[in-house]
C-alpha cells in the first residue's frame, strides 16, 4: 500500500508538472503572438478588460507580460501588509523619489487594523498617505502608464481601485546659459531636458493667471508629454486649437527625438529647408514671445521650445539686441542682417563679376582672380563648402581640448598649402569666409543651415546661366517663401505682404516706450502692449 501511494503521489506530480509545462508553453506562444500597438490593447490582450483587478497573482501576471516585471530589474512590485490588509506598490526604480516612499511606508505601519473601513481605498487616500498630489484610478493602463512616467501605483488586494502617488524624481540638470543664444547681459538659465522644470522657468517671469498650460502625450509607445503653452487674453484661441488639433491627430509609436520630430509630425511634412517654427532655450526670450500672443510647445525630454509661428525675419533676430540701448540694438541688428544677406548672396555675386566681367561696376575692376587656377571657380566654391561642412562637424565631434588644434591645421593645411599649390584663388577663400561668418551669426541655426543649401544653389545656377541664374534663383526663393506658410501666416511678413510700419520695426530696434502694439502677424485679441490713456 505504501508503495502504490507513493507511485500515486508520484503521478501526481508528474501530471502536474506536466500542466505547468503545458502551461508555459502557451504563455510563451502567446506572448510571442502579441502585436499590440497601445498599453490599453496589451492589457486587454492579457487580462481581457482594462480593469484593475482584485487579485494580486493576477495583476503580478499582467505586470509581467505588459511591462516586465521580474524580466527589467528596475521595475518592482512591493508587497506590505498595512492596517490588516495586504498591499502592493508597482514602481520603477531610477525614477522614483524613494525618501517619499519610505516616508510614506513609515506613516502606514501604524494604521490599526480596527481602524480600516470596508472601502480601504477611500481610507488610505483621505487618511493614511500622507502626500500631497495621490489620485485613484480605476483603468489598469492609466495606472501603468503613471508608473512609467516615474509615479508610484499603490493597490490594495481585493480592491478594484488603485491610489497612484506622485514620487518622480527625474534625472536632471541644472539649468544652464544656452550654448546658441548667449548674452553680454542678461539671465543665464537656460531650459533643461525636464518638462516641469522648463514651465517653471517661465512661469517665473509671467505671474499673468492667463498664462495656460495644456498637457497632451504624443507617441503610442512612448507618451511623450507635451505642453502647449500660450496666455490666454491675448493669443489668437483659432491658432490653439489648430495647433492643439494637429498634436492630437500625431500616430506615431513615439517621439524619442522629442520637439523636431513634433515638428516634422505637424508642421515642416515635406522637403523644405527652411525652419517653420523658432526654436529657443532662453526662458525670458520664450516669456517675450508669449506677451506678443505667440503659442509655445514644450516637450519633455528636450532643452528647447517651439515658438509659433514665426517669420523669415523674426528668425534673424536676437535677445542680445533688446539687452542693449535702442541704437546700439538697432545698430546690432543692422550688422546681423547684413552678415545674414551677405552669406547668401555675396558668394554667387563675385562669381557672377569673374565669370562676365561685363557686369563688373565702375571702379570695381580689381575683382576677381588675378592669376590662372588649375580649377574652375565653381568647383573650388563647392569643394570649400564641403571643407567648411566638415570642419564644422568635426568641431562638433571632437574633444574640447583638440578643437584649438583641429582649427590650426584645417587653417595652416588646408587653406594656406591649398593656395600655394595654385588649386585655390585667394579670394574665393576670403569671401567663403565672410559668408560662414554670415551663416554662423544668423540666431537660428536651423535657418544658418537652409540659407547655405540656397547659396548653394544660387552657385550652381550662376555658373550654369550667369546673370539669368542668379535673377531667376532669387525669383523663385522669393515665390517659395512667399508660398511657404507658417500656421496660415505669412512666412515673409512684413516684407509680403508689406507693412511699412513693421518692416521698419524689424530693422530697428524701436525704445521700449515706443512699441504700443502687438505684431499683427500674430492675430492677437488684446493687441495693447500699455494701457491706452484717459482722456
Amino acid at each position: 500500500m505504501p508503495e502504490e501511494q507513493g507511485r500515486s503521489e508520484e503521478r501526481q506530480e508528474h501530471k502536474e508538472e506536466g500542466k505547468d509545462r503545458t502551461k508555459e508553453a502557451e504563455l510563451k506562444k502567446k506572448q510571442q503572438n502579441e502585436m499590440s500597438d497601445s498599453i490599453e490593447e496589451s492589457i486587454v490582450y492579457w487580462q481581457g478588460k482594462d480593469v484593475v483587478v482584485p487579485e494580486f497573482e493576477k495583476l503580478k501576471q499582467t505586470f509581467k507580460y505588459v511591462m516586465g516585471l521580474g524580466e527589467s530589474f528596475d521595475v518592482n512590485f512591493r508587497e506590505m501588509t498595512f492596517g490588516g490588509r495586504h498591499t502592493g506598490l508597482l514602481f520603477v526604480t531610477g525614477l522614483t523619489k524613494d525618501t517619499a516612499l519610505t516616508e510614506i511606508f513609515e506613516r502606514l505601519s501604524y494604521i490599526n487594523p480596527r481602524e480600516m473601513n470596508a472601502d480601504a481605498a477611500q481610507d488610505f487616500f483621505e487618511y493614511y498617505i500622507p502626500h500631497i498630489q495621490v489620485n485613484k484610478y480605476t483603468e489598469l493602463s492609466k495606472i501603468i502608464l503613471q508608473v512609467m512616467s516615474g509615479m508610484s501605483a499603490f493597490f490594495i488586494e481585493g480592491e478594484e481601485t488603485a491610489l497612484v502617488i506622485d514620487t518622480r524624481s527625474y534625472p536632471t540638470r541644472s539649468p544652464e546659459e544656452p550654448s546658441l543664444e548667449r548674452v553680454v547681459r542678461g539671465s543665464r538659465d537656460g531650459f533643461t531636458e525636464t518638462l516641469l522644470t522648463n514651465v517653471s522657468l517661465v512661469r517665473r517671469r509671467l505671474h499673468d493667471p492667463g498664462f495656460k498650460l495644456e498637457l497632451l502625450q504624443v507617441g503610442r509607445r512612448t507618451k511623450t508629454d507635451v505642453c502647449i503653452a500660450y496666455i490666454d487674453d491675448i493669443v489668437d484661441k483659432v491658432q490653439v486649437d489648430s495647433i492643439r488639433e494637429k498634436i492630437e491627430k500625431v500616430n506615431l509609436d513615439g517621439i524619442p527625438l522629442a520637439d523636431k520630430q513634433l515638428e516634422e509630425a505637424i508642421i515642416n511634412k515635406g522637403w523644405n529647408p527652411y525652419p517653420l517654427v523658432r526654436y529657443s532655450e532662453r526662458p525670458d526670450s520664450v516669456a517675450s514671445h508669449l506677451l506678443e500672443g505667440r503659442v509655445v510647445v514644450f516637450v519633455d525630454t528636450s532643452p528647447s521650445v517651439m515658438i509659433m509661428p514665426t517669420t523669415f525675419f523674426d528668425l534673424c533676430q536676437h535677445a542680445e539686441e533688446n539687452r542693449q540701448t535702442p541704437f546700439m540694438g538697432t545698430y546690432l541688428r543692422l550688422v546681423r542682417f547684413i552678415g545674414i544677406f551677405a552669406s547668401l548672396f555675396l558668394l554667387p555675386l563675385w562669381m557672377l563679376f569673374v565669370i562676365d566681367p561685363s557686369l563688373k561696376p565702375v571702379g570695381m575692376e580689381f575683382i576677381g582672380p588675378q592669376d590662372s587656377v588649375k580649377l574652375p571657380i565653381i568647383v573650388q566654391f563647392l569643394i570649400v563648402e564641403l571643407g567648411i561642412d566638415l570642419m564644422r562637424m568635426a568641431a562638433v565631434h571632437t574633444p574640447t581640448p583638440l578643437a584649438s588644434a583641429m582649427g590650426l591645421i584645417a587653417a595652416i593645411l588646408v587653406g594656406d598649402v591649398a593656395v600655394k599649390t595654385g588649386l585655390f584663388v585667394n579670394e574665393v577663400l576670403l569671401y567663403m569666409a565672410f559668408a560662414a561668418i554670415g551663416m554662423f551669426a544668423t540666431p537660428s541655426y536651423e535657418l544658418g543651415l537652409a540659407n547655405r543649401i540656397i547659396r548653394l544653389l544660387l552657385l550652381v545656377l550662376v555658373a550654369a546661366f550667369k546673370a539669368p541664374g542668379l535673377i531667376i534663383g532669387t525669383t523663385v526663393i522669393i515665390l517659395a517663401l512667399t508660398l511657404h506658410r507658417s500656421y496660415n501666416s505669412s512666412y515673409l511678413w512684413p516684407f509680403i505682404p508689406f507693412n511699412a510700419k513693421a518692416m521698419m520695426e524689424t530693422f530697428i530696434r524701436s525704445p521700449l516706450l515706443a512699441s504700443k502694439k502687438r505684431p499683427s502677424f500674430n492675430k492677437p485679441r488684446d493687441n495693447t502692449r500699455q494701457p491706452l490713456k484717459k482722456k
